[in-house]
């Protein structure tokens, strides 16, 4: 194997509970919430989806299903859907449900899950390329350089900066090409089977991990490492 491509969100990094995610968003605007209002609105949150990297929607509102199947095309399609959503649930502001968008896009939002420094740092060493490959509408890279990680990576493949979200083929054949790797040679590592998986149709090799919390995960990206020799 010459290469590894690497989803983002559940795989490389995580992002923080929908309760901390709320919680940090009041606290900076200055609009406290009763302890068990609070929990009850971050529970209302997660069943809606409205907190990209986390949770599905248990029930998606049928006026959003089309921007939502879309969603990661765009930036502008990737916050309409999830404000969208989190605009079902009630807030002291409606300005914060925008507020609550932006907090997800901060470095402070996600940490890295606990062997991936380890991982990426191996693979430069070994003369592996490593390419990053997600279903997002913003920047990442932001995110992996506050964590340290930007160096190991080679390329980012962002589906909002190509209009063409996983499981397409063509998003994987766009990072295979960056790193200049044969995609028979390549190993495509997500926690998606639906999405990520999308990557064995150029030929490529896929390996899942499972979107677990940080604390919950703590090596499940080492056997990357045997993957590629």
């Amino acid at each position: 194997m010459t290469a590894v491509l690497f989803d983002f969100s559940g795989t490389l990094f995580r992002v923080e509970s929908t309760e901390s995610w709320l919680r940090a968003v009041l606290s900076e605007s200055g609009h406290p919430l009763p302890e068990p209002e609070l929990k009850a609105t971050a529970d209302a949150l997660e069943a809606a989806g409205a907190l990209p990297g986390g949770a599905s929607p248990v029930r998606l509102p049928q006026d959003l299903a089309e921007v939502w199947a879309v969603r990661d095309e765009s930036a502008q399609l990737h916050r309409a859907a999830y404000t969208g959503v989190s605009r079902r649930v009630p807030l002291p502001d409606p300005r914060l449900h925008d507020a609550l968008y932006e907090r997800h896009m901060t470095p402070a939002a996600w940490a890295p899950y606990p062997d991936a420094a380890e991982v990426l740092r191996t693979l430069r060493e070994r003369g592996i390329g490593v390419g990053v490959v997600s279903n997002i509408g913003w920047d990442l890279r932001p995110v992996f350089r506050a964590h340290g990680l930007d160096r190991y990576v080679d390329a980012y493949v962002l589906s909002y900066e190509h209009g063409v979200q996983k499981p397409d083929p063509r998003l994987f054949s766009v990072a295979c090409a960056a790193l200049g790797a044969d995609p028979r040679q390549v190993v495509m590592v997500g926690d998606s089977k639906e999405a990520d998986g999308g990557a064995a149709a150029l030929g490529c090799r896929v390996h899942f991990v499972e979107h677990l919390p940080v604390a919950d995960r703590p090596d499940a990206l080492l056997p990357v490492l045997d993957l590629v020799g």
